[in-house]
C-alpha cells in the first residue's frame, strides 16, 4: 500500500497478525511510526488477565499488549517492524509501507457501525452516546471516528469501553464544551470520570513529581474522559473516552532526516504558556516563555517549546497559565537554523517527568 495516507489512531494490520496504531503526525516517506497494540494468539499469548481481546467468544483472539511488552516481542520475533528515526538516531516502532496488508480508519468504523442496528449490547451504547454528542455540541458524524477493540471488532459487549474520536481543533473545543454542560446535568447520563478519585483508586502512584491530587485536578478540566451512565439498557456504567485528532488540513509532517534531534540535559524550570492550539493532540506542543531555572542547564532558557508524546500531559495546560516542566533538552538543528524543546516522552527517566500548573493549593 505504497500511495496509503494515515494519521494519528489509524491502524496497521500486517499479514502475521499484528496491528499497530499510527502514532502522530510525523513520518518517515517510507514508513508511518507506530505503536503496537495487538497480536492474534496464533503469534503471542499473554497472561496479563486485561489482555484477551476475544470478543465475547469469537473466534478471532487478540491480546494486547501493556507497558513495553510490543517493544520486546516485535524486536525478538519481527525485527522488519522495528525503523531507524533519522531524527532522532534511534530505533523506534514502525511500519514500511510495502508491509502494510490492512488499514482500518476510526471515521470509516464509524460509519459501519451508524448504518446498521446494533449488533451487541456495547454498540447499541457507542450510538447512544454518538447521538447525544451530536446532539449537544452540533457536530458531524464527520467529525467522529471510534478506535480501540470495536474499531477491530473484537470488543466485548459487557466490559470494553467506548472509544471515540473528535477530529480536529475547533470541533474537539465544541465537544468538551458540550461534555462540561453535560456532567453540570444531574439527569444527562454523563459524568466526569476524575470527579473523584475512583479512576485511580487502588493504583500504584508512580510519578515522582506529580502528585495523585494534581493528576486528578489537570485531569478533571480536560472534560473529554467520561463515565456513561448506561445501567437501564446494558447494566453498566461505561468508560467513555473523546480522543482528539488532527483534521486532514491541520496536519503538517515535521519529519525531515537532514533535521537532527540531539539531546543536552535534563531540566527542570518554570515558564509561562505562550500558545496552547496543540495542546489537545498527540504530540501535545506547548509553546512557552520560560521564567525561571529550578535545575540543569541554563540553556533551557532559550527553549520555545514543550512537546509531549504522554497521554497524561495532553491539554495539561492552558495559555498563559505559569507552570513547571521537567523532562529533556533538546537541541533540533536543521538547515534553516536551530532551536531548543523540553521533551516528554517514553525514556528511562519517565516517572520524573512533569507538566503541570504551578503552585497550585488544595
Amino acid at each position: 500500500m505504497s500511495s496509503v495516507k494515515l494519521r494519528d489512531r489509524d491502524s496497521i494490520v500486517t499479514k502475521e497478525g499484528l496491528i499497530f496504531r499510527v502514532f502522530g503526525y510525523s513520518h518517515p516517506s517510507n514508513a508511518y511510526i507506530c505503536d503496537a497494540e495487538y497480536a492474534s494468539s496464533e503469534i503471542f499469548k499473554s497472561s496479563d488477565p486485561r489482555a484477551p481481546r476475544d470478543g465475547a467468544g469469537k473466534s478471532n483472539l487478540f491480546y494486547k499488549f501493556y507497558d513495553d511488552e510490543g517493544w520486546k516481542f516485535i524486536h525478538k520475533n519481527y525485527p522488519r517492524y522495528a525503523i531507524t528515526h533519522e531524527m532522532l538516531g534511534v530505533t523506534v516502532l514502525g511500519v514500511n509501507r510495502a508491509y502494510i496488508s490492512e488499514v482500518r480508519e476510526p471515521s470509516v468504523r464509524l460509519k459501519e457501525l451508524v448504518a446498521v442496528e446494533p449488533a451487541d449490547k456495547l454498540h447499541a451504547a457507542t450510538l447512544r452516546v454518538l447521538n447525544v454528542s451530536l446532539k449537544r455540541s452540533g457536530l458531524s458524524v464527520d467529525n467522529f471516528g471510534v478506535f480501540g477493540s470495536i474499531l477491530h471488532g473484537f470488543h466485548h459487549p459487557d466490559y470494553s469501553d467506548i472509544d471515540l474520536i473528535i477530529y480536529g481543533r475547533r470541533q474537539i473545543e465544541k465537544m468538551r464544551q458540550a461534555l462540561e454542560v453535560l456532567y453540570a446535568e444531574h439527569d444527562s447520563g454523563f459524568r466526569n470520570e476524575f470527579e473523584t478519585d475512583a479512576a485511580i483508586a487502588g493504583k500504584k502512584w508512580r510519578f515522582k513529581n506529580f502528585t495523585p491530587k494534581e493528576f486528578l485536578w489537570h485531569q478533571k478540566r480536560k472534560f473529554i474522559y467520561a463515565l456513561y451512565d448506561d445501567k437501564a439498557q446494558s447494566g453498566r456504567v461505561i468508560k467513555a473516552e473523546f480522543e482528539p485528532v488532527k483534521k486532514w488540513k491541520e496536519i503538517k509532517n515535521e519529519y525531515n532526516p537532514q533535521t537532527k534531534i540531539v539531546p543536552k540535559d535534563w531540566v527542570r524550570i518554570k515558564a509561562r504558556i505562550t500558545e496552547d492550539v496543540d495542546a489537545p493532540f498527540i504530540p501535545s506542543v506547548y509553546s512557552i516563555e520560560p521564567l525561571e531555572v529550578l535545575s540543569g542547564s541554563r540553556t533551557v532558557l532559550e527553549a520555545t517549546r514543550v512537546i509531549s508524546y504522554l497521554e497524561e500531559f495532553r491539554q495539561q495546560v492552558q495559555k498563559d497559565e505559569t507552570v513547571i516542566v521537567e523532562g529533556n533538552l533538546e537541541e533540533v538543528v536543521s538547515t534553516k537554523g536551530s532551536f531548543h524543546q523540553i521533551a516528554l516522552t517514553y525514556c528511562p527517566r519517565y516517572y520524573e517527568q512533569t507538566l503541570k500548573v504551578a503552585n497550585l493549593t488544595f
